[in-house]
């Protein structure tokens, strides 16, 4: 049952469970004192009266227990004939739980309950945990409280000997953390609060560190085992098309970025960098330059993009600037014709091919390359690990490595999931872009919303209408956007108006002439779900209309919006809400309207949503921390990260003897068995 339940499956995996909360068993409060805002309560009463009530399925057990001041009423739904079994009217009972009214009188749901014994008296207060749990394991008997009985089995057979040490003494002196045996005792059966912080602060750290040394080895072996090209020079390539194609001046950011660059494809270890920046900070120019420095030491490049659309543009986008120079770039995707196809395949072969751009298609066995040295990814979660792995292979020294997002990553979450790369943020957009303007508009303002769409689409733009995924049910997200079609075509009625539409029912080869009839301007307004959160790049789309706008994720709306804005001229945003809003939806909803900076929208969604939901961030085991958390405790991450930078520096193989007990920690985790099994 604790395998099934709680994934409890070995002693390790018992002495990981931590409690949730701390009760001092010398409190105990008074019945009058439950009000409607009181939360979890412990109370003393003698239990006056026990009843099954209802048949089958509708059986409850209610108890009522009585103090000096007044009775409670506790209920039980699972279990009952277990727990009936166990209590004994006239006999005084310690009870712990939630509390909540019904019928205007007090009343706990499964509450911890055990017969009442005085606590020791003897100065420390009798601090003890409570454990998660869950309603099957309640009803087996085994609550919280019982977990913590097992527990205290457990803690009381450990030697200092079963714990060792896996933080260096020096770190420890230096940030005055207790020893690991103390700490495992302490979080569990803490004798005070104050000793339950520093047990508390040091897992916390313990968790964060070890997280950093893994990561930092990774990319001292990384660049030990990892030879790369050589990117020696800068040549004719860059520099003219720097000089004299360039069609605007870098940023500071860009620049930075550009440097980052040259340093690491110079350096003879190959390159792995994460390049993120927010919607429109010129990610591609970078990406270019890149390519043209790969073109100057005689290397081809690859950029491989996440749909056929956002290939396309890349392509086009990309021959526009280079139509002046004598660099060769080809487009694979999976429409290819067969006689192009083959000329590319051989192009990249005989190196005529300087730069290939792609979908998928890029992958495929039978593209082979005579000097692959750089490979550009963009929209990187949108690949998985084994589909990148592909391109590395395509060379006989592995080629560097720049894999591009527009999702901003905060900082704190840049370090844990992606710190086993090196990683560059543009955090400044080029000048001349106008702020996109952000509005929140009721659903009853629908019509002077489409009034000022229809204003938009007489001065010659573009409009976006999106509909909201409903994760549950594609079916409802189908009819949902099927309705609001039809709703869009009463206000921009054929053939004065056009409207081109998109959702993830459509064969893919519809979907792409949808999206690219309103990429040349054939529709005015593209009604669609999230399927173009990505990439499509209309410079001629002012406005974007966002239907239900308080179902959608913070850094999906930023996404979206970023969509329109991409040209010369002043670009809207539209929030339309619905008027059962949640707090938190309208708390989304004003930092849309208040901020343009991806940053400070990616923070704040980590502050809300914490890590395990953010969007485009690697699943893996290093953001499962049990007790700390990159969103309240990033001062502890940086420090962590600071010192375990500083260790792994000094001694990359960890071969000092202070450092032997983190060595052979880490070696024990690799195998992850421990102690056995408790069933």
């Amino acid at each position: 049952m604790l395998k099934k339940e709680l994934e409890i499956f070995s002693f390790n995996d018992l002495l990981h469970h931590f409690p949730i909360r701390h009760i001092d068993k010398t409190q105990v409060q008074p019945i009058s004192d439950i009000h409607a805002g009181t939360d979890f309560i412990q109370v003393k009463g003698k239990l006056m009266q026990m009843d099954i009530i209802g048949e089958k399925r509708g059986k409850r057990l209610v108890v009522q227990i009585k103090d000096q001041t007044g009775s409670l009423e506790l209920t039980w739904f699972q279990g009952i004939h277990w727990i009936q079994k166990n209590l004994y009217i006239g006999s005084e009972y310690l009870v712990f739980g939630k509390t909540g009214f019904f019928n205007g009188k007090p009343q706990m749901v499964h509450p911890e309950i055990e017969v009442y014994t005085p606590a020791k008296s003897g100065g420390a207060s009798f601090l003890e945990p409570v454990y998660p749990s869950t309603e099957k394991l309640k009803a087996r008997g085994l609550n919280g409280r019982q977990i913590g009985k097992l527990t205290q089995v457990l803690i009381g057979s450990l030697k200092p000997t079963d714990i060792p040490e896996n933080i260096p003494e020096q770190v420890r002196q230096q940030l005055k953390l207790i020893g690991r045996y103390e700490a495992y005792c302490a979080i569990h059966f803490p004798t005070s609060e104050a000793i339950y912080k520093k047990a508390l602060e040091r897992l916390k750290f313990e968790e964060f560190f070890i997280a950093q040394i893994r990561l930092q080895l990774v990319r001292v072996q990384r660049n030990h085992f990892s030879k790369g090209v050589v990117f020696e020079k800068v040549g004719n390539y860059f520099t003219d098309f720097y000089n004299h194609h360039l069609p605007f001046a870098l940023t500071g950011a860009q620049k930075r970025v550009l440097k980052e660059i040259r340093q690491d494809t110079g350096s003879g270890h190959q390159m792995n960098r994460l390049l993120q920046g927010d919607v429109g900070s010129g990610k591609t120019i970078v990406a270019l330059l890149s390519m043209l420095l790969a073109a100057d030491n005689g290397y081809q490049s690859c950029l491989m993009a996440p749909t056929e659309i956002l290939a396309q543009q890349h392509f086009q986008g990309i021959s526009a600037l280079l139509k002046e120079m004598p660099i060769e770039v080809a487009l694979l995707t999976g429409s290819t014709k067969t006689a192009e196809r083959k000329r590319i395949l051989q192009g990249l072969l005989d190196d005529t091919i300087h730069l290939v751009i792609g979908t998928h298609a890029v992958i495929e066995e039978v593209v082979q390359f005579k000097n692959l040295g750089l490979v550009i990814v963009d929209e990187q979660h949108r690949f998985g690990v084994a589909q990148r792995a592909k391109l590395w292979t395509k060379a006989a020294i592995p080629p560097h490595v720049l894999v591009m997002t527009a999702t901003p990553i905060p900082r704190t979450l840049a370090m844990t999931a992606y710190g086993d790369l090196e990683y560059s943020v543009m955090d400044e957009l080029p000048p001349g872009r106008i702020p996109i303007t952000t509005v929140q508009r009721n659903e009853m303002k629908r019509m002077q919303v489409m009034d000022f769409v229809k204003e938009e689409i007489t001065k010659g733009r573009q409009a976006y209408i999106i509909y909201p995924l409903i994760e549950e049910s594609e079916k409802l997200s189908y009819e949902d956007l099927m309705q609001g079609y039809e709703q869009v075509k009463t206000y921009f009625p054929e053939p004065k108006y056009k409207i081109s539409m998109v959702h993830g029912r459509m064969p893919a080869d519809q979907k792409d002439t949808n999206m690219a009839r309103f990429v040349k301007g054939d529709t005015q307004i593209m009604v669609s779900t999230t399927v173009i959160e990505v990439g499509v790049n209309v410079p001629n789309a002012t406005v974007m209309v966002i239907e239900s706008a308080e179902k959608f994720g913070l850094s999906q709306l930023h996404q979206l919006r970023g969509r329109v804005g991409r040209g010369s001229e002043k670009s809207f945003c539209i929030l339309l809400t619905g008027s059962k809003a949640s707090k938190e939806a309208r708390e989304r909803i004003s930092i849309m309207c208040a901020t343009n900076d991806g940053f400070k929208i990616a923070e704040k969604d980590l502050d809300m949503r914490g890590p395990g939901d953010i969007e485009g961030t690697r699943q893996s085991g290093e953001l499962n921390f049990k007790l700390a958390s990159i969103v309240t405790d990033k001062g502890m991450l940086e420090k962590a990260r600071a010192v375990a930078e500083k260790l792994v520096h000094e001694d990359e193989n960890l071969e000092k003897p202070a450092h032997e007990g983190l060595k052979i920690f880490l070696q024990s985790q690799k195998t992850r068995f421990g102690w056995g099994k408790i069933s």
